[in-house]
């Protein structure tokens, strides 16, 4: 019997079978494949018209609160990114065609016979083409990427831009001969084809029809000549119709004479005059995209909320019914006590105090109800009773009875909520919650200043930390500046932090957070100087508002040369406004009062918080120009009505109760508590990021004699411009820095200093506010024989 020899299969072909993918697999990875290609196309697409507004975001890849513009978020964003800045421009859209061609192979298990060829030749293409747009990496930077401008600029090193040029037609070349069988008698034989079919149809249709009989001819018999049917009837006895309607830029003339029946239309269209400004500023926007301030801090992180706290249980309302129950009753019996029915009665429950509205029975006069208003404290053994009657915009009264354990609000809960999120507003600011438990957010730009005050320990600090807060959840550092002004010297010290970043300063001041009182007026004065500035810019803009001129200068239509620049939002806060009216008194009330009526226009807006809330600090010309007030508890009416202009404020029970108002209704407010510890961990984090060398810096003034009798006609200290800056002004017939600024193009502070020499030499008067200086040399000569009378 013959032995049986088992064969064994060779190890290789189990290695070779082990690393083939199956059927299932292959559907699988197909299909990924494919949809990857496709998700790449759209993120390359979208990458061209969002990559600006994603270029900050490329870092933030793993933060959930960043989203995106790319069409797929922070994928698309990064991954366009690689493959088009950094890889082959706009080269790389043929990786999503190999991406699919593949993946479609490995779908339908094709054969893999040609698809390593269509990858080499797919890369060649994207080399080729991406080297070939580098040579526009200086206009047009995505177009070949990264890698097709280094490979250009590589070869031009070595053979020019010529040689570039031809080794680009010489790789082209290649490409057709080999991918597209390029041959020289292929050309002739396709230009002899095409020749030739051009004859043979002008033979078959003869480019003159002299007879509407010959058509018949030209057509083949199965075709017939299509029927024009006239459905306009015509009259002899129609005028003719002439429309001219020039404003619509549109002429129309519709005419028929008697002898033809043809209707002649002329359609003229007028186009639109565009200035040549309007169409280097679309050029430019269209090339480089809008002005984008916050680029130069792009990876600047907000600050997060979780450095604030959540401070309460839960940060939720606790509602008591037993306590609901009780004071309803006992706010009906005191009224029946005093014969005053009630129809209805609701109550509302906020943070600190309940309102409770309640309808009277008809024929109750509402001065009664007020008049009780002791009596029903009284009943109800409770502290801070208002009475509000009646409630605007409804038919009832309103009585406020704080609630036996309040609850605080949290800085945390205020700035995370959808309100302030999704606030559409210049200066968002978060003050706290409503009696309704409702977010209360405002605009300081719409306020247009904000005048706080109250007494000792009722929380004007922690108000004017929350305002500081809500700005810093908000804006960019480019988009606002803050001037703080402490005499205390201890509330606003935190915010030294962030001095390179959001804070304004005075050049050659050491602190940006002023607690000298000269410093104070120096800088309110400085504040006037760069509001005047600020409104020249805006004359020569053409513009009424801040809004409307960045807007402008956004779109690329206000040139920097002529001294425009984006103009950041100022916010003044002066925190103990009284002590600085009782050592400074009209040298501080003076330039506020002067911000206050005019700085709205020009993005600067004053927050001033005081705790003595007299008429000599509060004055009337103040009162007149700070519509919006905040009143923390008072200890009397009369303080009451000082500030809000009505009573109330003395019936708060303190620790954050406030009420607002901008004008019309008081609004009951329960401030946000934001605490020292976390403004620390706040200032903190900004400062430990990339911040500006500097703070921002105000234009410089100097106090003292404006007479011009103190000032140094020293020739040789004059500066080097003096002499241009002279003939500038005796032109012109106009004597100011902002002139001298843009027509130089030299800094303020220089301008002002060649100012201060122009008026020593007599060639300009005297300051005199807003206005320009007049000029007292009345032309060139005039200005030549004074120049050489002082060298004599």
């Amino acid at each position: 019997m013959a032995k049986k020899v088992k064969k064994s299969k060779p190890t290789a072909t189990k290695k070779g079978r082990s690393m083939k993918l199956s059927k299932k697999n292959k559907i699988i990875l197909g299909s990924l494949l494919m949809l990857f290609s496709i998700a790449l196309f759209f993120s390359f697409v979208s990458f061209y018209f969002t990559w600006q507004a994603d270029q900050s975001l490329l870092s933030e890849f793993s933060d959930r609160n960043e989203e995106a513009k790319n069409l797929l978020n922070k994928f698309g964003a990064a991954i366009s990114h690689f493959f088009v800045y950094k890889g082959f421009g706009l080269a790389s859209v043929i990786f999503t065609f190999l991406f699919f061609i593949t993946g479609l192979h490995l779908f339908l298990s094709l054969d893999k016979k040609g698809l390593v060829r269509k990858w080499i030749w797919g890369l060649v293409f994207i080399i080729w083409i991406s080297i070939t747009l580098g040579f526009f990496a200086e206009e047009r930077p995505l177009l070949g990427g990264i890698v097709g401008y280094e490979m250009n600029d590589f070869l031009q090193d070595y053979t020019g831009k010529i040689g570039v040029f031809l080794l680009l037609l010489f790789g082209l070349t290649i490409i057709l001969v080999r991918l597209f069988n390029f041959t020289p008698e292929a050309i002739i034989a396709y230009f002899k084809q095409k020749s030739n079919s051009l004859a043979t149809d002008l033979k078959r249709n003869p480019s003159t029809v002299t007879d509407e009989s010959d058509i018949g001819d030209i057509l083949p018999e199965d075709e017939v000549a299509p029927q024009i049917i006239d459905t306009y009837t015509h009259k002899k006895d129609i005028p003719p119709l002439e429309l001219d309607d020039t404003d619509d830029g549109f002429k129309i003339e519709v005419g028929k004479s008697e002898e033809e029946d043809d209707i002649a239309m002329e359609v003229e269209k007028i186009k639109e005059e565009v200035e040549d400004t309007d169409l280097l500023s679309n050029k430019l926007v269209e090339d480089f995209g809008e002005f984008d301030p916050t680029l130069e801090l792009g990876n600047y992180k907000f600050p997060t909320i979780e450095l604030l706290d959540q401070h309460g249980v839960g940060g939720g309302i606790t509602i008591n019914q037993e306590e609901l129950e009780e004071n309803k009753n006992k706010i009906v019996e005191t009224l029946r006590n005093y014969k005053i029915g009630i129809a209805q009665i609701k109550a509302t429950i906020g943070p600190t105090v309940t309102l409770y509205e309640i309808v009277p029975e008809a024929g109750v006069r509402i001065s009664k109800i007020k008049n009780l208003e002791d009596d029903i404290a009284l009943s109800l053994a409770a502290l801070g009773i208002r009475i509000i009657a009646p409630i605007p915009g409804k038919g009832t009264i309103g009585i406020e009875v704080p609630n036996k354990n309040a609850t605080i609000v949290s800085m945390r809960s205020v700035i995370a909520s959808p309100k302030f999120q999704k606030a559409e507003m210049e200066l968002p600011i978060a003050f706290g919650k409503t009696i309704s438990n409702e977010t209360f957010v405002v605009d300081l730009a719409k306020m247009p200043h904000l005048l706080m005050a109250g007494a000792t320990g009722q929380g004007k600090s922690v108000g004017l930390n929350a305002v500081l807060t809500s700005l810093l959840y908000k804006k960019h550092p480019a988009e606002v500046k803050f001037v703080l002004v402490d005499p205390k010297k201890v509330e606003l010290t935190l915010f030294n932090k962030i001095e390179r970043h959001y804070l304004a300063k005075l050049p050659d001041v050491d602190e940006a957070i002023i607690t000298d009182n000269t410093k104070v007026i120096n800088t309110l004065n400085s504040l006037c100087i760069e509001m005047d500035d600020r409104y020249e810019l805006l004359k020569l803009a053409m513009v009424r508002n801040i809004k409307e001129y960045n807007t402008k200068f956004k779109a690329r239509k206000l040139n920097p040369n002529d001294g425009h620049k984006f103009l950041p939002y100022i916010v003044l806060v002066i925190d103990e406004f009284a002590d600085l009216i009782m050592t400074a008194g009209k040298e501080v009330e003076t330039p506020i009062a002067r911000l206050a009526q005019l700085a709205r226009a020009i993005g600067i807006h004053l927050i001033i918080a005081t705790q003595r809330p007299s008429v000599n600090v509060i004055t009337g010309i103040i009162k007149a120009n700070f519509p919006a007030r905040i009143a923390f508890r008072v200890t009397s009416k009369i303080d009451s009505r000082t500030i809000l202009d009505a009573q109330g404020a003395d019936q708060l029970i303190g620790r954050g109760d406030m009420l607002y108002t901008q004008g019309n209704d008081v609004t009951r407010i329960q401030c946000a508590f934001v605490d020292t510890p976390e403004v620390a961990k706040i200032t903190e984090y900004i400062g430990s990021q990339r911040a500006y060398p500097e703070a921002h810096i105000l234009p410089e003034y100097v106090g003292g004699d404006d007479s011009g009798t103190s000032l140094d006609n020293d020739i040789s200290e004059r500066d080097a411009m003096f002499r241009d800056a002279a003939e500038v002004i005796v032109v012109a017939q106009q004597g100011s820095a902002s002139l001298i600024q843009r027509k130089l193009k030299l800094g303020y502070n220089r301008a002002g200093r060649i100012i201060d020499q122009l008026e020593a030499a007599g060639i300009v008067g005297s300051f005199e506010g807003s206005k320009a200086r007049q000029v007292l040399v009345p032309d060139m000569y005039a200005l030549d024989q004074l120049l050489e009378n002082e060298k004599k």
